[in-house]
């Protein structure tokens, strides 16, 4: 029987990742933590505690009294705050990494998800139809931690033999958790500004295209990599995966054949730039014949969901 702990549960990807493990592995299976309170449907489906990935003697001292036969690390900061606290961010995505690898090489742990991002990708890539392998010059404290995270999991797969997995997620879109200072928040953020006040201002220029995943898609391709025979991966660093590509002006564009009346305005400030040096579009055939991953929202169905799902928020 698999015994799942999820680290930084109470954030955008694990408030909804955990509940997602728990209907597969049974809510009693499936342990949450993090350094924060989480939502209530965390705590009353299974259990729940305030946990430091940070302090690895609690953290060890965790995985071997539950007998924890897999670790989901999703605790990091994010690029926008990164930017602001540097040292601190680099400290917390790369400590907690390395404190997670090495506890699962010590204890025997069978497989370890960790995500990456869109955000290793710099200046030099490619911007149309990114592939799994090319130039990876990254230019922000995120991305950088990022980057070396895929260097580390690749070398515990070679050098321990550690099953350690990852997805580069693009920008992700939920109604259920709302922005944590990521660059690409402006596309969770312009849905609830919609709802509250009919309008909403961007702090991306208009035709600032990049890659986004509507959160159900992003949930489904980390459990379906992880329940993936380990013979058909290829990949140990981690996983190109994409979603809807689309800029600033198209999301306002399909916001309003709903809202008619939304208006949005734009007061570039220092994420344009970020945005600038990632991807407009992602070739993820890797992941296509590696493990049979496929997208299924487009942009339409996915701002009718939004805007359904928040308006019965508000």
């Amino acid at each position: 029987m698999e015994r799942i702990l999820v680290i930084g549960a109470a954030g955008q990807i694990g408030s909804e990742l955990t509940l997602a493990l728990r209907k597969v592995y049974g809510n009693e299976n499936v342990f949450a933590t993090d350094i924060k309170d989480a939502p209530k449907d965390i705590k009353r489906s299974g259990p729940f505690q305030i946990l430091d990935v940070m302090d690895d003697k609690r953290l060890i001292h965790f995985v071997i009294r539950y007998n924890i036969t897999q670790i989901y690390l999703l605790a990091a900061v994010l690029s926008g705050n990164a930017e602001r606290l540097p040292l601190q961010a680099w400290d917390i995505n790369m400590k907690s990494l390395l404190n997670i690898l090495d506890l699962a090489r010590e204890v025997g742990i069978k497989k370890v998800f960790w995500p990456s991002s869109i955000a290793v990708f710099g200046l030099t890539t490619p911007k149309i139809d990114t592939p799994q392998l090319t130039i990876m010059e990254p230019n922000t404290v995120y991305g950088i931690s990022k980057l070396a995270g895929e260097r580390w999991c690749e070398y515990y797969n070679k050098k321990h033999k550690l099953d350690v997995r990852s997805i580069r997620y693009p920008g992700l879109i939920s109604y259920k958790t709302e922005a944590g200072g990521g660059t690409t928040d402006y596309a969770v953020e312009i849905f609830y500004d919609a709802v509250k006040s009919g309008s909403y201002e961007c702090f991306l220029n208009p035709d600032a295209t990049l890659p986004m995943m509507f959160m159900p898609d992003a949930i489904r391709a980390t459990i379906e990599l992880m329940e993936a025979d380990q013979s058909s991966l290829s990949v140990h660093s981690s996983y190109n995966v994409s979603g809807i590509s689309f800029d600033p002006q198209e999301l306002a564009s399909e916001i309003k054949k709903i809202l008619p009346k939304f208006r949005i305005s734009y007061k570039p400030d220092f994420r344009q730039a970020i945005a600038e040096s990632w991807p407009q579009t992602i070739d993820d055939r890797v992941a296509q014949k590696d493990w049979g991953w496929k997208s299924e929202y487009d942009l339409e169905k996915m701002t009718k969901i939004m805007l359904k799902q928040i308006r019965k928020k508000n």
